[in-house]
């Protein structure tokens, strides 16, 4: 269990050590987090999503328009723009919302589990794709590459639907990219060896060896103790802080019952308001205390990072 008094003081860790920092360098992702529900419910969801889950109201099509207006009226040098959830095909309003980003000139990134709700959205993602091309980038949640763990974490009956729509998404062409887990205490070579297999199999044009085509992810569960990150652990690590996430990334969400979004540092912290960093993209340049475990356990140990380039 974690020490009660880790992560309690924005400013200095529990040993009164000067907490690490993170400053906005520049924006290049934007993510828009669709709503907290989804189809299914997963083992150990840092966010908590399920089809009961709506903490996180669906984002609406001209919220995430009123955004895109403030990245260019600000002049900022966004890339890309996201979506994460929940399951982002849950939200009807999401292939308008991509026409909306990708006629803009922005790449787009879906992050999905690949089930009914793309299903439901087939001929839309073609027009997408026709018109667009690779700049309408999925990446499928595929939690291990055998179909008994990635049910053990997604539940029965999830591996056949995935695979299905993996394998429409494949044969049409689309940009892909997989998420897997890191939950069975694996080396790196032997699961991206296992995904390979798997990719060769069903056809998959995935490079398993590509840490940006295959994204391994480490656990965030935050019952386990991680340690607090020091101004001083960028040098012991190794690590510089312009590469974290929230270095370059924000995202953008909207709470049940709330009247409008806001802004976040990223996407592992939707729920703690203390990581709120207002209503405006021109406001949220604030640098971002490292005060929470999924800082420390997710993006400076684990070396994770949800963009795609």
């Amino acid at each position: 269990m974690p020490e009660p008094l880790k992560f309690s003081d924005p400013d200095t860790t529990a040993k009164g050590e000067a907490r690490a920092v993170v400053a906005l360098t520049h924006l290049k992702t934007l993510w828009f987090n669709t709503g907290s529900l989804c189809n299914i419910e997963c083992l150990n969801c840092y966010m908590d999503s399920s089809p009961k889950n709506d903490a996180l109201a669906y984002i609406s099509t001209r919220e995430v328009s009123d955004y895109l207006d403030q990245i260019e009226a600000e002049g900022l040098p966004v890339e890309e723009i996201a979506f994460t959830g929940g399951e982002p095909f849950m939200n009807k309003a999401l292939p308008d919302m991509l026409a909306d980003v990708l006629g803009r000139g922005y790449r787009a990134l879906v992050l999905t589990n690949a089930m009914k709700p793309l299903n439901h959205r087939r001929g839309q993602l073609l027009d997408l794709k026709t018109q667009y091309g690779d700049k309408l980038a999925l990446r499928v949640s595929i939690d291990h590459y055998t179909p008994e763990k990635h049910e053990d974490v997604r539940g029965t009956d999830t591996w056949t639907p995935m695979l299905d729509e993996l394998t429409w998404l494949a044969e049409n062409k689309f940009n892909l990219a997989i998420a897997g887990r890191t939950l069975w205490n694996e080396d790196e070579a032997t699961a991206r060896t296992g995904y390979a297999a798997l990719f060769a199999a069903e056809n998959i044009p995935v490079d398993a060896n590509d840490p940006a085509a295959l994204v391994l992810f480490p656990e965030m569960d935050g019952g386990i103790d991680v340690p607090e990150i020091t101004v001083q652990c960028w040098d012991i690590l190794g690590v510089a802080p312009e590469t974290m996430m929230c270095a370059t990334s924000r995202m953008i969400i909207k709470r049940g019952g709330d009247d409008k979004p806001v802004v976040v540092p990223c996407t592992l912290l939707p729920y703690d308001p203390a990581f709120e960093l207002g209503h405006d993209l021109a406001g949220s340049t604030t640098s971002v205390k490292l005060n929470h475990p999924h800082c420390a356990k997710f993006c400076v140990l684990g070396g994770a990072s949800c963009s795609v380039g």
